[in-house]
Formats: C-alpha cells, sequence, structure tokens
C-alpha cells in the first residue's frame, strides 16, 4: 500500500474552482503507478471535468488502457494541457473541449465533438461538480442551490441524453456520486441533495438503458485531495481533510481510476446499477 500523507495539511486557501499546482501535497493521479494492461483498446471516452483532480486520474488510466479521451472543463486551461499531455504520453489521442456544462447547448457540443474528432462515444464519465460549504441555510442563495443543481444534475441528464443516441451495445456511463449520496454533510447541503439525485438517476438509467445493451454505473468517493478541497472548504476543514475515515487521511485520486476502469472494461458486462464506494473505510450500507 501506498504510504500516502495524513492530515494535519498546511495551511491553503484557493478561490473556485483551484488549480493543482497550488495544493500542497500534490495530488497522485497515478502518474508514475499506473500501469495499463489494454483493457479498454480503441474505446472513446468523454470525462467531463477531467482536467484535474479525479477526472484527471481517470483520463491517464483510461489512456493507458488504451482508450481516446474527452476532457470537458470549465476553464482551468492548465490543468487540462498536463491531462492532455498525460493522454498523449500514453499514445492515445486528446481533446479538450472548455465550457460551461449548466448549458444544455454546450453538452450537445461536447457530444458532436466527441462524435467527429474521436469517431464516436463508447464510455461516458460525467464527473463534474461544483460544491460550496455553508453552516446556515440562510446562506445558501437560491442562485447557489441552482448552480448546484444545474452542474452536478441537469448537465449530467443532457450529456448522457446526447450521448445515447450515439452510443452503441455495450457501451456505459459511470456517473461521479459521492459519499455524500447515503451520509450527507449538513455543511454540503445543496452537493449531498445533489448526489443523492445523481445516484437515484443512476439506478433509474441503468434500468432504462438495459434493452439497449448500455450499462451506467456510479462511484461514490469519499474525501478525496483535489483543488475542489481547497477552493470550497473552510481553512480548519481542508487542514483536516479525510481525519474522518476510517484510514485517516483524503484518498488520492489515483486510488480511484481502478473503479471507473473496472465499470469501463466490457468485462463487466453484467455490472449495472451499482454503486462502488472508494470511502478510504467508511461503509456505505
Amino acid at each position: 500500500m501506498t504510504d500516502y500523507p495524513k492530515p494535519p495539511f498546511p495551511s491553503q486557501q484557493q478561490s473556485m474552482p483551484g488549480a493543482t499546482a497550488k495544493m500542497q501535497p500534490r495530488p497522485d493521479h497515478g502518474e508514475t503507478s499506473y500501469k495499463g494492461s489494454g483493457r479498454l483498446a480503441g474505446r472513446k471516452a468523454i470525462i467531463t471535468g477531467g482536467d484535474s483532480g479525479i477526472g484527471r486520474a481517470v483520463a491517464l488510466a483510461f489512456a493507458r488502457e488504451g482508450a481516446d479521451v474527452l476532457v470537458a472543463y470549465l476553464n482551468e486551461d492548465e490543468d487540462a494541457r498536463e491531462t492532455e499531455r498525460l493522454v498523449k504520453e500514453a499514445g492515445r489521442k486528446a481533446v479538450l473541449v472548455p465550457g460551461d456544462i449548466q448549458a444544455s447547448a454546450h453538452c450537445r457540443k461536447i457530444v458532436d465533438k466527441a462524435v467527429s474528432e474521436l469517431g464516436g462515444i463508447d464510455i461516458l464519465v460525467n464527473n463534474a461538480a461544483h460544491q460550496a460549504s455553508f453552516k446556515d441555510i440562510a446562506d445558501i442563495s437560491d442562485e447557489e442551490w441552482e448552480l448546484t443543481f444545474k452542474v452536478n444534475l441537469h448537465a449530467m441528464f443532457y450529456l448522457t441524453k446526447a450521448a445515447v443516441a450515439h452510443m452503441k451495445p455495450g457501451s456505459c456511463i459511470i456517473n461521479t456520486a459521492s459519499i455524500n449520496s447515503d451520509a450527507p454533510s449538513p455543511h454540503l447541503l445543496a452537493y449531498a441533495t445533489s448526489k443523492g439525485a445523481i445516484q437515484n438517476f443512476t439506478a433509474g438509467l441503468a434500468q432504462l438503458l438495459a434493452g439497449k445493451g448500455i450499462r451506467a454505473n456510479a462511484v461514490a468517493p469519499g474525501p478525496i485531495w483535489t483543488p475542489l478541497i481547497p477552493s470550497t472548504m473552510p481553512e480548519d476543514a481542508v487542514k483536516n481533510f479525510g481525519k474522518q475515515v476510517p484510514m485517516q487521511r483524503p484518498g488520492q485520486p489515483a486510488e480511484l481510476a481502478t473503479a471507473y476502469v473496472m465499470l469501463a472494461d466490457p468485462l463487466s458486462s453484467y455490472v449495472s446499477g451499482a454503486t462502488i464506494a472508494v470511502t478510504g473505510g467508511k461503509p456505505i450500507l
């Protein structure tokens, strides 16, 4: 087992959406550890939020497993270019598409770009998310609540609806849920509520798409060390991040990549409607 860092972490705050280069310690995306074995050879994947964090680790792993990747992201160009470099270094095609997935038209653009530049879509990873923490419900503006659902849930519907039209039997959809789907943090009320909806959406989607031969699953991460943390959480929460789970540390993005690869692997053909918990020992029951 890799000896990953444990809290307390250095004091650090960033503005949203955060940048990998400013994090202390730097997250591990599997740059030196992930070894592919051709499990996704010739597949074509869309990954939202693929510029950093979990999305970057998944893009790296998919590429090393033989997949071409479209990385959709908001505006973090520096991070996105690093993900692009890692994908190309693995010998695979990388397509970057910046923009705001709140807009249904942009979601359709992402799908159209994958079809035109990758030649199709076999895997859709709905991973991009917005979160913000609040101590009182009165502090959550109507706009903040709506933003959270537009990014986390509405975009997932827009992307899935557009992608399914191009997916063949054997394709799959992987949605990033959260430990908050089952154990909601009161300080992340909007985010946790949206993540509960994502788990429900995934369960219904798996049944709806089974007849088309398309699988749908979710991954539920626990506390993971990504730019989202120093850019959306109070200083003390960042300092002690991950201490609340049995392993007493945050997970690294690299530690989730294998779950996404397993769900994307065509050999996982009977796995649909599942939620894979990656939570550092904290059970989801």
